[in-house]
């Protein structure tokens, strides 16, 4: 048998009222004495009655839905920043759809063309790695629909964003290795392309340059996120006739990589080989040594995102922001040489 719902109408015919009464005793207007209000507002909650968001969006224009689109779901870097969303979202009276391109541009581009974008008020957006054109994004914000990105934001597409400081805190974290006595620093980054990838890598370069230390081109690499790739790059490294004796990784998975690749070659991590990364994974306080690595504000960026997106929404002259937030240095083992 089908549940049946309670409506502003089961509210009206069992109080005697009229639906338009119920409907401005819900909303709280000033036109409705106080002790109607009292009686809508108890048995509402008696029958425990939910607004019907998408029969108020046919009304009202708004569906009470956000699209975000991202990455993955399953490193702690996204769901994290998700759960910050959620708060912000389940607060407002908003749902979340989620949309989910494994990285992949082909399926960023199909999710885009197949959106229904009018049962959605607005797009939160964290791009593709590999994706050669954020057009697809343009035509949704020539819509009229309110697109925010977070994260791996698209430059050219003029919306809000919110990132992490990744050009500061690349530099923080090459400059923690140097001051530790660590001279030969690769950097095994992330795709070509991405704003962050670049952003961490001119901070690794101005760092070494700040010390007086030549950068090695071969030192390096530019690979995807996983842990398997952290640990392919950093065989790379080992194989050459020129090794460095330090590494700084573009994200916590690829440096557990690293490390586990030259654990295997009996290198003494931390003690003879510095390993640091970028993310505060929870694994990076569980694998041995520890892992030192800049804390990204992933719950405050997926708050701060929502927050913008529902501006953008509400407010029909509200001007595009960027909002960028500070990373934190975590020491812990995997950096620091033994005296």
């Amino acid at each position: 048998m089908a549940r049946h719902y309670v409506t502003i109408k089961d509210i009206a015919r069992i109080l005697n009222i009229s639906v338009s009464t119920v409907s401005r005793a819900l909303r709280d207007t000033y036109d409705v004495n106080q002790e109607t209000k009292e009686k809508v507002l108890a048995l509402a909650a008696e029958l425990n009655y939910k607004p019907n968001f998408n029969a108020t969006g046919l009304a009202k224009g708004s569906t009470h839905n956000l699209g975000v689109i991202l990455p993955f779901i399953t490193n702690y870097y996204f769901s994290t920043v998700i759960t910050g969303i959620q708060e912000v979202a389940y607060n407002n009276g908003y749902n979340i759809i989620l949309f989910v391109t494994n990285d992949s541009p082909e399926r960023e581009l199909a999710i885009i063309e197949n959106l229904s974008v009018s049962s959605l008020d607005g797009l939160l957006v964290s791009i593709s790695s590999d994706a050669d054109s954020c057009s697809h994004f343009q035509e949704i914000v020539d819509e009229g629909i309110p697109v925010v990105f977070f994260d791996r934001v698209a430059n050219e597409i003029e919306t809000s964003k919110v990132m992490q400081d990744d050009y500061n805190g690349a530099f923080e974290a090459v400059e923690h290795l140097i001051g530790n006595g660590y001279k030969r620093i690769a950097h095994i980054a992330g795709p070509k392309g991405l704003s962050f990838t670049e952003a961490r890598l001119k901070g690794y370069l101005d760092a070494l340059e700040k010390h007086n230390i030549q950068p090695n081109e071969d030192w390096v690499i530019y690979s995807g996120f996983s842990q398997e790739h952290g640990e392919s790059d950093t065989l790379q490294l080992m194989e050459m006739k020129n090794k460095p004796d330090a590494i700084f990784a573009v994200n916590d998975r690829k440096a557990i990589g690293a490390m586990i690749t030259l654990k295997n070659k009996g290198v003494k991590v931390g003690e003879d080989f510095g390993v640091i990364g970028f993310t505060n994974d929870p694994m990076s306080t569980i694998i041995s040594p520890s892992l030192s690595t800049i804390a990204e504000p992933a719950f405050e960026i997926g708050k701060l995102s929502c927050e913008l997106l529902i501006r953008h929404i509400t407010k029909k002259h509200f001007h595009a922001e960027e909002i960028v937030l500070p990373g934190k240095l975590i020491i812990r083992e995997s950096s620091c040489r033994k005296s």
